[in-house]
């Protein structure tokens, strides 16, 4: 009976041994793709996120884990990635690595689990103005939402995730009054908010089961990282610049092609990375070019400046704003207040500095060495000899014939030679004898005989 049961040991040794192996090997044909989340929030990090879910589908990658540290950033953009990870198909972990505050923790939420490294936040979501200062309470509701149906699709309390939006919720003992939650790791390995406490990825990737899958951690090409340079407000702020400065330097001096040629690459360098990026919509990079079209008839067709000129100054203006936020026709009802602040500030960056770059920079280029080389820097002094009149005094009393009607400028001639000349203001018919009175730069002043 003993020689039995050692017998049935070993054969379920060697069966444990042959399925630990086969696992093993099933593990090491694996591969995990790992992208980071270690920024603000914005239209770079969504596109970002985007890009390497596509590259984990294109790849046939088993797993993805998201590497998390962040304070935030915009509600929509972090709407666009948290729609993406609830949408992935394959498992997606989020390991926090110290931080996942606001828009931060909605993303994490998203996750189909969540592994904190002890030290770690995550929580701390409500929607805040550029100021600082809670944005008003319908952008909070549509928080509280987000937050409580992203918890409920994958199992989490709602509840505790919408406190951590709303400082006048108090459903737990953890939140202290007039504080929105914010959960440490032991405070959500306790809730059931976070499934492990780990000491980096490694520990991530022996919890999920993939410690022999292969790791690929997603960058950037480099055509996408510099769409993702174009797409940085400080940047798009020189180009606002460089736009209105080269406008303007054309209408100055037209037929020069340079300023219009800087103009034209900085407007497509700073609509292209919106546009992929599904910001910028058609008609609104249209209402830019509708406006440099209304600018150009009031400088070239239209006299003075008018309607034209303002309402092409509004198009071109608001074209700018728009491109740089996530509206649906004009609605902004779920466009962050502090992107719609930032946009702002671009417009006004760019402006002001173009202002600056036409008034300092024009003197500059004035005084420029190549200026000096194409330009004429002497002065004909009346010290020297020079003078701008072209007639000699000796005209005035001589009589002529008005070639031309005078009203009150036109032709006339004397002695055979033909002068410009303009009267005291009343009209000269063609063939009224006249006589010069008084002598102007290049023209004769004259009086009917």
């Amino acid at each position: 009976m003993k020689d039995i049961l050692k017998a049935c040991r070993k054969i379920l040794s060697l069966l444990l041994l042959c399925l630990s192996g086969l696992s093993i090997a099933q593990e090491k044909g694996k591969e995990v793709l790992v992208l980071e989340i270690r920024a603000e929030i914005d239209p770079r990090m969504s596109r970002y996120v985007e890009l390497a879910l596509a590259e984990a589908s294109s790849r046939e990658a088993d797993a993805v884990i998201v590497d998390m540290d962040t304070y935030g950033g915009a509600v929509d953009d972090a709407d666009k990635i948290r729609t993406m990870l609830l949408e992935y198909e394959k498992p997606v972990f989020v390991y926090i690595n110290k931080n996942a505050a606001s828009a931060g923790a909605l993303i994490s939420i998203a996750c189909d689990s969540i592994y904190m490294e002890a030290g770690s936040n995550i929580g701390a979501a409500t929607v805040v103005t550029g100021d600082g200062k809670a944005a008003p309470d319908k952008y909070q509701s549509y928080m509280r939402s987000m937050m409580r149906s992203t918890a409920e699709a994958n199992g989490r309390d709602p509840s505790l995730a919408e406190q951590m939006v709303d400082e006048n919720l108090r459903f737990d003992t953890l939140i202290k009054k007039g504080k929105v939650l914010t959960l440490t790791t032991s405070e959500a390995l306790e809730k059931g908010f976070c499934e492990g406490q780990v000491d980096g990825l490694e520990d991530v990737l022996l919890r999920t089961g993939f410690k022999e899958a292969s790791v690929f951690r997603y960058k950037l090409d480099w055509d996408d990282r510099i769409i993702a340079f174009f797409l940085n407000p400080f940047i798009s702020s020189i180009l606002v610049l460089i736009i209105i400065g080269g406008i303007y330097y054309e209408l100055q001096t037209p037929g020069i092609g340079f300023p219009l040629a800087a103009s034209v690459i900085a407007a497509v360098l700073y609509f292209t990375p919106y546009y992929l990026n599904g910001l910028a919509a058609n008609w609104e990079i249209l209402l830019f070019f509708i406006g440099l079209v209304l600018l150009g008839l009031e400088v070239f067709v239209i006299p003075g400046f008018g309607i034209a000129g303002i309402s092409g100054l509004v198009l071109c203006s608001a074209s700018l704003v728009l491109v740089m936020l996530n509206n649906n026709d004009f609605d902004f009802s779920f466009v962050d207040s502090g992107r719609v602040l930032t946009a702002l500030l671009v417009l006004c960056s760019g402006l002001f500095g173009g202002a600056l770059l036409l008034f300092f920079g024009g003197m500059s280029l004035a005084n420029s060495p190549f200026m000096r080389k194409v330009s004429l820097q002497s002065t004909q002094a009346s010290g020297e000899g020079f003078t701008s009149n072209q007639l000699s005094s000796a005209m005035i009393g001589k009589r002529g014939i008005a070639e031309t009607g005078l009203r009150p400028s036109g032709k006339v001639s004397i002695e055979g030679e033909f002068y410009d000349a303009y009267s005291r203001g009343e009209y000269i018919e063609k063939g009224t004898q006249i006589e010069v009175i008084e002598m102007g730069s290049n023209s004769l002043k004259v009086k009917s005989v």
